[in-house]
């Protein structure tokens, strides 16, 4: 399901991928690799792959993530790829749990 994503749309998988991963304040080495991981399935450009590493370093806006543009066909997707970035570093915390429930009630 990952190559019916667009450009945009992969990015901003990434986008929020990265600002779960950022959901406790802490960006663990799982976390990271899973994200690496990610950006190389979806076959990310260097530009990309440069904003990727960035928003490891830094969250992305938070004005940036808006779970309403996300489409429809791709929110199963989207869900799928956050509840395993979630619970990459073995532990699911109240932040991370709360931000989850919160994206769930959004894409029903």
């Amino acid at each position: 399901m990952l190559e019916e994503l667009d450009a945009t749309q992969r990015l901003q998988l990434i986008q929020f991928l990265c600002s779960f991963a950022w959901a406790d304040l802490e960006v663990r080495d799982e976390e990271r690799a899973f994200v690496r991981q990610m950006v190389e399935r979806l076959e990310l450009g260097p530009e990309e792959r440069l904003q990727a590493q960035g928003w490891l370093e830094s969250p992305p806006p938070a004005e940036s993530i808006d779970p309403t543009s996300v489409p429809a066909a791709h929110r199963k997707l989207f869900l799928e790829a956050v509840e395993q970035i979630v619970v990459a570093d073995g532990e699911i915390a109240p932040e991370e749990r709360e931000s989850l429930e919160l994206l769930r009630e959004l894409f029903r």
